[in-house]
């Protein structure tokens, strides 16, 4: 039986859990898992890298017991501790990478490291069995936007990604100009669950039939635009508390319908009949039911982690650091923490 403790603290959570694989042949089980969020940050409106590292800092320690004690296991039991090292903020990362590092040495265990948006491949496999590869995956957060085919785990293609915001950026973005607290896109979504579809529709960035299939971009996103276009329907408006939900509804739409439709091109262009969501925007259920929908034409089936596991979670950093562990991957004490690396085994197409 291997134990593997993964450690998160890539952003404003501080995250710890357990994972167990008992057999080669089986499913690695979840344990526990502890995630602390930091609302100090929502008064600023956005993160505050050096308030988030200090909030670590601070509660590393207590996350990472509390993570053990709920699995039933003990410090002497882990195999191997799994970290994030890239990317993310740096104080932040540091954090997490230094605690990590050196528990795994005082252990006398590998530690192993592992890339955020490679443990985001990984969340939805944890809850569900047909999560695995080969399929199709459109990671979206805060910072990424990814399309990115996987034949298997470890090998990656990178088919496109976004020319400028990503797509929780966005979110966030468009939920300051509408007034709307942070972080945005829980908000933007309910918001928009209650506006006009037909009020604003805003143009949907790189899908107006300008990009060819083959040509250099074709999978790429942009966002910024379609920002911009908000922010004039907002300054333009006469009335925008009746407006403000139509504006929100609007925004979504465009932004899910370029997704969806990105994601569903370069599933059938690579025959996958799987598509995998991950990332914080996959919390977002309207995102989910249109790719579902869109999918069900071409035949394939979308896949996406639970809110818990889509968010910035220790339990993806596990399971992503136990296949790393499996294949002999481990860092040495030189192991240090990143802002912005490649995700290990990532090629462009």
């Amino acid at each position: 039986m291997t134990l593997i403790l993964g450690i998160e603290t890539s952003c404003d959570e501080t995250s710890a859990a357990v994972i167990e694989r008992s057999d080669p042949e089986q499913r690695p089980a979840l344990r526990s898992l502890v995630i602390l969020s930091q609302d100090v940050h929502a008064v600023f409106g956005g993160v505050v890298p050096e308030i988030a590292a200090r909030a670590h800092l601070t509660s590393i320690v207590p996350v990472v017991d509390r993570a053990l004690a709920e699995s039933g296991a003990t410090f002497g039991d882990l195999g191997a501790v799994a970290v994030t090292h890239s990317p993310g903020l740096i104080g932040a990362l540091l954090a997490g990478v230094s605690y990590g590092k050196s528990l795994a040495y005082s252990l006398g265990v590998p530690a192993v490291a592992v890339h955020h948006m490679e443990g985001h491949l990984f969340a939805a496999s944890l809850e569900d069995p047909d999560a695995e590869p080969p399929f199709m995956a459109l990671l979206v957060s805060g910072g990424h936007t990814m399309l990115i085919d996987c034949p298997e785990w470890g090998s990656y293609e990178l088919l496109g990604s976004t020319r400028d915001d990503a797509a929780g950026e966005a979110f966030d973005k468009v939920a300051k100009l509408l007034g709307l607290p942070y972080p945005g896109g829980r908000h933007v979504e309910e918001l928009a669950a209650t506006g006009d579809p037909g009020r604003f529709r805003f143009k949907r960035p790189m899908l107006d039939g300008t990009w060819k299939e083959n040509q250099p971009g074709y999978h790429d996103v942009s966002f910024s635009g379609l920002k911009t276009a908000v922010l004039n329907a907002v300054r333009n408006s006469n009335h925008i508390e009746r407006d403000r939900a139509d504006i929100a509804r609007g925004f979504q739409d465009a932004l899910i319908e370029t997704l969806v439709e990105k994601t569903a091109r370069a599933a059938d262009e690579r025959g996958r009949s799987r598509i995998v969501l991950g990332g914080g925007v996959a919390c977002n259920r309207t995102l989910v039911a249109a790719a579902r929908k869109r999918a069900a034409v071409i035949g394939a089936t979308v896949h996406s982690a639970s809110p818990r596991l889509s968010t910035d979670n220790a339990a993806m950093i596990a399971r992503a650091g136990l296949f790393h562990y499996e294949r002999g991957e481990q860092a040495d004490w030189s192991l240090n923490a990143y802002a912005t690396r490649p995700i290990p085994g990532l090629r462009s197409a």
